[in-house]
């Protein structure tokens, strides 16, 4: 039973050696002062939201927009009603969104929405002359100086740019916390320090812009892959673009509060992460090779070494554990201490992590004091736990489903929920 402590070692090592450059993004939070930016233009925009019987939150997305200090006349707001059977549509129309109604039960996805709406504006909105484009989901809110900031970062020269994703309903659960504090690390441990060093940051699902250019280019939106939003990053980086970061332009978004609708989530996630490497891979790591691409080298680290390490060491944990029950108590004994060491190694070193990030985002996190440390304690699990969803992508039949999203709340409801 001590090959499982071994296993267990070789796979954390590996995993470190593949993901130490994060030590360095650390100290790039903690010390490197933000660069400033300041609007060098002010740019005309679309903003494009998907929604699937999104009833209950979009329209105060939608109040969200048309309450941007940005001025109105330079803001168009699209909305696609993807197989919808409420009212999403009927909604946005009352609040001044073109929308476009889309019933297709084959291709399945966001970005088949996304498609939509693009080829439509190219037909029927020629004449508007968008600079760039920005995607949101149904179910998020924009603080009111969002597309102002936003603007700030497209303006000196990026293609594209992604944003501070916060929480709406971050104390709503232990699973809604983690993943608040899951984003949270991707924004300002991740993206922040990728911004500041000149590297390219990664798009995360929601809450980025892009321009027209990108769009004339791609000739349309042409990533329909299960994480679109992976997709999009890995042609930007392969082809030598780079995206660029806003951390004063904060989104809030609606979190999963059950585990069980969390591990369906994270496999899709998981499963385009999959498709992602096998139609990129190759194209990544011949620019860590040929050109020694640093954002292509830590796209794959983010990717490969999240899906070996969680997949392998799952499977092989199970596969340990299967043995051990047939063997001797003592040989039992043995693999429970070493599943428990491996364990609580893990749990201490990502609960480090989430209080890292609870100290320094608090101030923007909404909740009681005393849930945001509490759910801190779970976050270890969420984390781990991607192991599951690895396994769940690799040998089970993963499809796009809608989650539902019921968390109805305006800026000024939500700022309410402040301790």
């Amino acid at each position: 039973m001590h090959t499982l402590s071994y296993i267990n070692t070789i796979l954390m090592i590996v995993f470190s050696v593949f993901t130490i450059h994060k030590i360095f993004f650390w100290l790039i939070k903690y010390f490197k002062p933000a660069k400033k930016y300041a609007a060098l233009k002010l740019n005309r925009y679309a903003v494009v939201i998907a929604a699937r019987n999104e009833s209950d939150v979009i329209g105060h997305l939608l109040d969200s927009i048309y309450q941007q200090d940005y001025p109105a006349e330079l803001v168009d707001v699209y909305v696609v009603a993807d197989n919808c059977t409420d009212n999403t549509a009927e909604i946005a129309r009352q609040k001044g969104a073109f929308v476009y109604e889309r019933f297709n039960k084959e291709q399945v996805g966001k970005g088949y929405a996304l498609s939509l709406v693009f080829d439509k504006m190219k037909t029927e909105h020629a004449d508007c002359h968008y600079d760039g484009y920005f995607i949101f989901d149904a179910d998020n809110l924009l603080d009111s100086h969002y597309i102002t900031e936003m603007n700030k970062v497209f303006s000196n020269g990026y293609q594209a740019v992604t944003s501070y994703r916060n929480t709406k309903n971050f104390t709503d659960s232990w699973v809604s916390a983690s993943y608040g504090l899951w984003f949270m690390v991707i924004s300002e441990y991740l993206n922040y320090p990728r911004s500041e060093i000149g590297a390219s940051c990664a798009i995360s699902g929601t809450g980025f812009m892009f321009s027209n250019e990108l769009l004339e280019k791609n000739g349309g939106w042409p990533y329909h892959l299960m994480s679109e939003d992976l997709e999009f990053t890995a042609d930007l980086i392969t082809n030598g673009e780079k995206v660029g970061y806003c951390r004063n332009a904060v989104l809030y978004d609606e979190q999963p509060v059950s585990f069980s609708q969390s591990i369906t989530q994270r496999s899709r996630w998981m499963k385009g992460s999959m498709q992602v490497i096998g139609s990129y891979g190759g194209k990544l790591v011949k620019e860590v090779i040929k050109n020694g691409n640093f954002s292509s080298y830590d796209m794959l680290m983010d990717a490969i070494p999240t899906i070996v390490v969680a997949g392998v060491g799952m499977i092989m944990n199970l596969l340990m554990f299967f043995v051990a029950l047939r063997g001797t108590p003592a040989e039992f004994h043995m693999f429970v201490e070493g599943a428990i060491s491996a364990f609580l190694n893990s749990y201490v070193m990502v609960y480090l992590l989430g209080i890292s990030v609870l100290v320094t985002e608090w101030k923007k996190i909404n909740g009681a004091a005393y849930k945001k440390v509490l759910y801190a304690f779970a976050f270890p699990v969420f984390v781990i736990s991607f192991g599951l969803a690895v396994l769940t992508a690799l040998f089970s039949n993963v499809e796009w489903k809608p989650i539902k999203h019921t968390a109805a709340m305006s800026l000024s409801d939500m700022n309410s929920r402040k301790d």
